[in-house]
């Protein structure tokens, strides 16, 4: 059943924004004392015949090394576009094997892991989560981690991180630095929105069902996912709602989607009760550049899922180009038959 507004509510859903002052002064500082830094590229043998993979290790937050995988298409035959994706919540770069969709059609393709979120194994490492202050007190997951001080934020690591996964994929041998796009759903598709807010330098971000969006109603109306966090640490801190709302509001994706300007692709689900509709909307009306909305009426938080990813290769196509356009052909190729609800906001 739907959670949120009616459709032509949310289509008229302009929240006044919560955002600090010094927003923007946060984040220069924030990443002036992260700055780029030279990344590792490690390449594998991991048994697949189209694809070379990399062990990426890249400087984030506070210089502290990132793992990703990089994904090439082996047979390429110039400078390639490329795309970073950002996983959700608890999740982390996994093995390689999750991820040849972006790379199997021609681009260049960065997966960052998650600090202290994806899970290690002996034969793929794991990110830690540093911070040398502490993280203070919290509920149990990652949204109440520092809530009582934007400084000690979890979130304000890991969007550092990701900004900085982008200096990694254009830093790449064999990357057309110019043509870039982020994409991600849930956190992830959060992640791309504060990186698009905080870059100028991007060509596209491909939103789905946004995490960190509008967490005053969100920790209000839904009590499923990690937005339950904020009302279960509020519970125990009932004193502390405002300092939390305060820092929550530097890392709001509403905040960051009014910097944005690279063209943008969101999707919602109506029935979604994880990120409610409403956040999402809340952050797609303020989005700053041009941007379309794919609404999926009967799905929740699983979106559109792989169904989504035609639209996905139309709008980089549109933007950073066809990869394939850089993709030669093996050398003993193999011949394979296959078979042969957007909204542009005004």
């Amino acid at each position: 059943m739907y959670v949120d507004m009616p459709l032509d509510r949310l289509n008229a859903y302009h929240p006044q924004p919560e955002e600090p002052a010094d927003f923007d002064a946060f984040w220069q500082r924030t990443l002036a004392d992260s700055p780029p830094g030279a990344a590792s590229y490690e390449r594998i043998d991991v048994g697949l015949s189209t694809v070379d993979v990399f062990d990426v290790t890249f400087p984030g937050y506070a210089g502290q090394p990132i793992k990703g995988w990089l994904l090439l298409p082996r047979h390429r035959t110039g400078p390639l576009p490329g795309v970073v994706q950002y996983i959700g919540y608890n999740g982390g770069r996994g093995i390689p094997y999750e991820w040849l969709t972006w790379s199997a059609a021609g681009y260049a393709h960065l997966v960052m892991d998650n600090r202290g979120q994806g899970g290690g194994g002996k034969t793929v490492a794991h990110t830690p989560d540093v911070h040398p202050q502490g993280h203070g007190s919290a509920a149990p997951g990652f949204l109440t981690s520092g809530i009582e001080d934007p400084e000690r934020h979890f979130y304000r690591r890991l969007i550092t991180d990701a900004v900085r996964a982008v200096d990694a994929l254009k830093g790449a041998p064999g990357v057309d630095g110019d043509r870039v796009a982020v994409l991600g759903g849930s956190q992830g598709g959060g992640l791309a929105l504060g990186v698009a807010g905080l870059r100028d330098d991007l060509s596209a971000a491909l939103v789905d069902v946004p995490f960190m969006c509008h967490y005053r109603r969100a920790s209000t109306i839904t009590d499923n996912g990690p937005y339950a966090e904020i009302r279960r640490w509020l519970s125990g801190h009932r004193d502390a709602a405002e300092t939390a709302m305060r820092t929550l509001s530097y890392v709001d994706g509403v905040n960051f989607a009014a910097r944005a300007h690279c063209p943008a692709w969101f999707s919602v689900a109506l029935m979604d009760n994880v990120c409610p509709p409403s956040t999402v909307y809340a952050a797609y009306h303020r989005y700053a550049g041009p941007a379309e909305i794919t609404v999926y009426h009967y799905n929740g938080h699983e979106g559109g899922g792989a169904y989504g990813t035609p639209g996905k290769l139309e709008a980089l196509a549109a933007t950073i180009g066809r990869g394939a356009d850089q993709v030669g052909e093996p050398a003993s190729p193999a011949s394979i038959s296959a078979p042969a609800a957007v909204t542009a906001r005004a």
